[in-house]
């Protein structure tokens, strides 16, 4: 399915990165009114690069004028909307977080005028611990997200450093801590930061108002 295609304002999308880091956008409104997510190259949402989603995975229907996420058992490693497991189906809301295998996608609805944060269950992960210049970092991290929109990439290490008056060995030093205690370390070099900062907004450590 076609990515590339900058939803509007009114339209309902999915937002994601992909096995290199770079972020993509799937148009809702397109008029399909059932679209299929799996690794292999025959769903409607491929991710084909991640070996935890199995070769179909779920299912996204549109049923009037929301979309329900559909899984009913045909996944291995199961189906999370905000942190927990789907059984069968769930109408989308937005902001929601959908996680298929390890790749985070965010729904977002044309349709709505407000949206509540959403919590992240404490059986599917517990926010860290973080130190006052640790929670700093993190938050010039995100603030792109913020002042240039959702498709923004992170912060460099050089912008967090000349905000908060720091070096960028510190800075370094600083997110290669974040990048453990968020479980991201193991990632490919070009995608822990994006990584990170999706594992923040998830676990309500921040939100576009705190920023």
């Amino acid at each position: 399915m076609d990515t590339t295609t900058p939803p509007t304002i009114q339209d309902d999308y999915l937002m994601y990165r992909d096995g290199d880091g770079r972020q993509q956008i799937v148009n809702l409104s397109s008029g399909q009114p059932k679209l299929t997510v799996g690794r292999s190259a025959n769903s409607d949402i491929v991710l084909g690069w991640d070996q935890e989603v199995s070769r179909l995975h779920a299912q996204l229907e549109k049923i009037a004028a929301d979309w329900v996420l559909v899984d009913d058992g045909i996944s291995r490693n199961g189906t999370f909307v905000n942190g927990k497991r789907l059984s069968g189906r769930r109408r989308l809301s937005d902001g929601d977080t959908v996680l298929i295998g390890s790749t985070s996608l965010t729904y977002k609805c044309g349709r709505a005028t407000a949206s509540k944060p959403t919590r992240i269950a404490e059986a599917f992960a517990a926010p860290p611990s973080l130190s006052e210049t640790q929670r700093s970092v993190l938050n010039a991290l995100c603030r792109p997200q913020k002042l240039a929109g959702p498709y923004a990439a992170p912060a460099s290490n050089q912008q967090i450093a000349d905000e908060l008056y720091l070096s960028v060995d510190a800075v370094k030093t600083h997110l290669r801590t974040l990048f453990h205690k968020f479980r991201v370390e193991d990632l490919p070099q070009n995608q822990k930061r994006a990584k990170l900062v999706e594992r923040a907004f998830q676990l309500g450590l921040v939100s576009e108002r705190s920023l």
